[in-house]
């Protein structure tokens, strides 16, 4: 009796777990899209690491790897790797990212903007020659970060990298 209901619980456990691996393409893409905008619209999270020239979140599960002038190459344990790309130069409001992300706009799954008060976000998937690859980017204003992911990682990704964007302040 014990067994089978250890093993019960076990079945449920992973088929509630795996929903996310079963989910179909556009499914994932309409998550990631909600998953950016409602993170873009949220207050920004308290900047956890610090540079010389700004602060950013970084969430526990990502590493910063390399810092250069205008990057930061972070990683993730499932070696995921994520670039994010800053000009201090650029406002909050600026679309010239988005611009540039739109070029593949003929390619691109999905590619939404969102707009508050003084900020333009975006999200844009590109299909990747892999079965069930994509490329991620999102970004606000003069920042954008991209990274290669699995399709059932996209909702997941979309929201973090748009935690990490929103949370970036340049030092004053």
């Amino acid at each position: 009796m014990l067994k089978k209901s250890g093993l019960l619980i076990f079945l449920v456990g992973f088929i509630l777990s795996g929903c996310n691996w079963f989910m179909s393409e556009e499914d994932a893409l309409e998550k990631a899209e909600e998953n950016s905008e409602k993170t873009f619209k949220r207050e920004a999270i308290e900047p956890n690491y610090k540079s010389d020239s700004f602060g950013m979140y970084v969430p526990e599960t990502m590493a910063v790897e390399d810092e250069s002038e205008n990057n930061i190459v972070l990683s993730e344990e499932e070696d995921q790797n994520f670039i994010l790309f800053y000009n201090a130069m650029e406002e909050q409001s600026s679309r010239l990212n988005y611009k540039t992300a739109a070029s593949a706009q003929n390619e691109a799954l999905l590619l939404e903007s969102f707009e508050t008060e003084g900020r333009f976000g975006y999200v844009r998937v590109l299909p990747m020659n892999e079965e069930e690859r994509y490329e991620l980017q999102v970004g606000i204003g003069g920042t954008k970060m991209t990274t290669f992911t699995k399709k059932a990682q996209l909702p997941e990704d979309a929201e973090k990298m748009m935690e990490i964007v929103n949370s970036l302040a340049f030092a004053s």
